[in-house]
């Protein structure tokens, strides 16, 4: 348990890739602060098993991420309860999907206040206490789309494109200090929100199951696997390691080969 005595905090962490990566840090004794939304009891249950894997504290915290204060209070929670923070991840997004001509300035709004500012946000408030301990590490999920563009997803690939340039300014800041900032690149990652929208799509699409999968939603990966919520925890989980410490300021691609 190399992360024992250690604490995380992970942003969008109640489901998917965020509690994937919650449950990989716990896997190695790290205490985790989970934030999110969704129904209060599989929240708490998801809370103690964490406790009951690592053998430290996960705590529940459920500030909006387009509340600066909020955030900035979750920070400060995490170090007056469990010492921290030693490492955050950014995880926090929403998408929506239109025309630019038609975009709703609501959900451009919302998209890059959850997708981008909220990790300056946490960032901002984390960073002194990672440098009085002179360690941390910085860790946000960023997209295949960080790297490339799509369209109909203007707020989407902004957002993720400015986590990269973010990244990259906190790597540079914090490089003389024990501190890594990298980005994480997933392409299509297989969760539940993904697995529903399949019947939908057969049925408006008139495609077979596989059809969906392969045609559609795995169009742009070569390899027409999709990425796993445990893989990505798994580089994060590297990224936290002590033979890691020299990789910083990167945008590390797991996609299938979407973005070679």
């Amino acid at each position: 348990m190399f992360l024992k005595g250690k604490t995380a905090i992970v942003t969008g962490s109640t489901s998917g890739i965020g509690l994937a990566y919650a449950k990989a840090l716990a896997a190695e004794g790290a205490s985790v602060v989970i934030n999110g939304f969704g129904d209060a009891d599989a929240i708490e249950k998801e809370r103690a098993a964490l406790e009951e894997t690592s053998g430290a504290k996960a705590l529940y915290d459920a500030a909006d991420m387009t509340k600066p204060d909020q955030i900035a209070a979750m920070v400060q929670r995490a170090h007056d309860e469990l010492g921290g923070p030693d490492i955050v991840i950014n995880n926090a997004g929403v998408q929506h999907v239109s025309k630019i001509e038609d975009f709703p300035i609501d959900k451009w709004d919302a998209i890059i206040a959850i997708n981008l500012t909220s990790a300056f946000h946490v960032i901002r408030a984390a960073v002194p206490f990672m440098k009085k301990k002179k360690w941390g590490r910085i860790i946000s999920t960023a997209s295949a789309h960080s790297k490339v563009a799509s369209p109909n997803k203007a707020a989407y690939v902004a957002a993720k494109h400015g986590i990269a340039g973010l990244t990259k300014t906190v790597a540079l800041e914090t490089a003389t200090f024990g501190i890594t900032a990298n980005a994480i690149s997933p392409g299509y990652v297989w969760t539940p929100l993904v697995e529903k929208q399949i019947p939908d799509t057969m049925s408006s699409r008139g495609l077979t199951r596989e059809q969906v999968i392969n045609d559609v939603l795995l169009d742009a990966q070569p390899t027409k696997e999709f990425v796993t919520a445990e893989q990505v925890a798994a580089f994060a989980l590297f990224l936290c390691r002590d033979e890691a410490a020299q990789i910083t300021g990167a945008n590390l691609s797991i996609d299938g080969g979407w973005t070679a």
